[in-house]
């Protein structure tokens, strides 16, 4: 298995024994709500790091952000709402819809037109979204 793999898998296992009844109290008392303090607060380390060309905190923070995802969809598990797996996996279908100009028939001249289609495809799932 790669290393990224293996790693990934590493930090969805420590999360689940975080959360246990053997875990840290800290972890397994938090909710969404309770989190998203620490995602913002975490987007502006990113912003700081990037703003400082700081590769190496950069570096960190991006863990840290990566930290909250991983936290918040251990949460839906365990309230069956969604996991991981369904948070990539959306967001890998996302990323091919929105770029029809690589994974499609789309012909694009320049940044622009690629900015045109991007939002054309989040208009489209929009109204698709309100339609369900």
């Amino acid at each position: 298995m790669k290393k990224y793999l293996r790693e990934f898998d590493k930090l969805i296992n420590i999360f689940v024994t975080l959360r246990s009844k053997n875990g840290c109290m800290w972890d397994s008392k938090q909710t969404h709500e309770s989190l998203v303090k620490h995602l913002f607060s975490e987007a502006e380390e990113v912003k700081k790091a990037v703003k400082n060309g700081d590769m190496d905190n950069l570096e960190e923070e991006l863990g840290d952000i990566l930290l909250q995802v991983v936290f918040h969809a251990q949460i839906a598990k365990e309230s069956k709402s969604f996991n991981i797996a369904g948070v990539i996996e959306k967001l890998n279908k996302k990323l091919v819809r929105r770029h029809p100009h690589v994974f499609g028939e789309y012909k694009v001249k320049n940044t622009k037109d690629i900015e045109v289609i991007w939002e054309k495809v989040k208009a489209e799932e929009k109204t698709f979204l309100k339609k369900m």
